[in-house]
């Protein structure tokens, strides 16, 4: 796999050589099993894939090498350029602006943009109503263009799917960047259709299978299918396809669902022409991700810290999964780590930051599973475990510890 030149700042000083020497262990991915850092009083399960993946490499890559060879041009991104405050901001302060933010609410007006200045396509891609906004500025809206190769894929399938005859099923959340680019793509070439998750899937089987009423159709999903969808003749040839930042495991379930629905209205027998086979869709950095989640999940632990953006859906994923079986702590930096008694943390139920007193256990040792969204970078993973290290007395050696591993390989 291509190897991306991306700021020093964002590598580990011992992170990349475990991940490293673990895909020389295991190249085929057959164990995800975590990595043990014992550094005596705290014990830290690191899982076997987490971090920056191809798509967010590539898009750091073509950001900083867009800044480095237009000195002294106006720079905008069309919004964030991934999921995470350490890389926007670092952005930010080298002068990139944001013309829209995660909503898609004007930050900059278009009319303030000219065709001399640089427009950067995020790494979730854009719609085509906006490339024909930026065309018509006299922007080329594909030369600074850093959406990921695998939603791409997405796109391209949906468009394989309409060409034969298929209304494509979007499994997303509507309001994300990376959902609307896909609906807008797939509704050029098929009727679609965004459902957001198995609560959605199972009304929309309902309604197929005669359950549920047009109006009820309509109202349930409105403004989350294409302006020309024909709801009696659109949902009896189905294709399903994701925002591939989505858990795998339930774009799956959904596929499932509709799948057996079509058995039970059209009969197995006739299930090819009613039903495609989309699984290739599914983004493999966020199903390495999440298996590497469950496989952490096996370690018995005191709590986990996830760390990521808050607005990152991939890592708020991998945050749920741990929360379901453990204490869980998701946060963005080291920061939040105040001390020995205190840590700031997202908490879901109230969508915003709050305060734990007493997170650390009066035990020995302090176990703690370890991860984080494929927008984060390992230098912030590496931060908020040093962080954690030094609020225990006498600890191993990081480098030390660290020398033990790759030992042992």
């Amino acid at each position: 796999m291509k190897k991306f030149d991306i700021p020093v700042h964002y590598r580990s000083s011992f992170i990349t050589q475990i991940k490293n020497n673990r895909k020389t262990d295991d190249p085929r991915k057959k164990d995800f099993s975590p990595t043990v850092l014992d550094f005596g009083p705290v014990k830290f399960y690191l899982a076997r894939h987490f971090g920056f993946c191809y798509g967010v490499e590539n898009a750091i890559e073509i950001a900083y090498k867009t800044i480095e060879e237009n000195p002294g041009k106006r720079i905008f991104l069309l919004s964030e350029m991934i999921h995470n405050p350490a890389v926007n901001n670092d952005l930010i302060s080298m002068g990139v602006r944001f013309i829209m933010d995660t909503d898609g609410s004007q930050l900059v007006a278009w009319d303030e943009i000219s065709p001399k200045d640089i427009v950067i396509i995020p790494a979730f891609g854009t719609t085509i109503e906006i490339e024909k906004k930026l065309n018509k500025l006299g922007i080329d809206p594909y030369k600074y263009d850093t959406t990921c190769p695998f939603v791409e894929k997405v796109w391209n399938r949906s468009a394989e799917l309409g060409s034969r005859g298929y209304t494509v099923i979007i499994h997303g959340k509507h309001y994300h960047e990376e959902t609307r680019a896909t609906f807008s793509h797939s509704t050029k070439k098929a009727p679609s259709l965004m459902v957001r998750d198995i609560k959605e899937a199972e009304f929309l089987s309902d309604f197929i299978l005669g359950i549920k009423t047009t109006e009820e159709f309509e109202k349930f999903f409105d403004g989350k299918y294409s302006d020309d969808f024909d709801i009696d003749k659109d949902l009896d040839k189905l294709g399903v396809v994701n925002q591939t930042t989505m858990l795998a495991t339930e774009t799956q379930e959904i596929a499932d669902l509709l799948k057996e629905m079509m058995i039970k209205k059209y009969g197995i027998e006739n299930l090819k022409e009613h039903f495609a086979d989309t699984r290739d869709t599914l983004c493999y950095a966020t199903n390495d991700n999440q298996d590497a989640t469950y496989g952490l999940l096996e370690e018995s632990a005191d709590f986990a810290i996830v760390i990521g953006g808050y607005n990152s859906s991939n890592t708020g994923h991998i945050a749920k999964l741990c929360e379901q079986e453990i204490s869980t702590y998701f946060i963005s930096s080291a920061d939040k780590i105040i001390s020995e008694n205190e840590i700031i943390h997202f908490d879901f139920n109230s969508n915003s930051e709050k305060i734990t007193l007493g997170f650390l256990p009066d035990k020995y040792p302090v176990e703690i599973l370890v991860t984080s969204g494929a927008s984060c970078p390992d230098a912030v993973v590496e931060s908020v475990m040093r962080r954690m290290v030094s609020l225990f007395e006498n600890v191993k050696d990081v480098d030390a510890v660290v020398n033990e591993i790759l030992e042992q390989v």
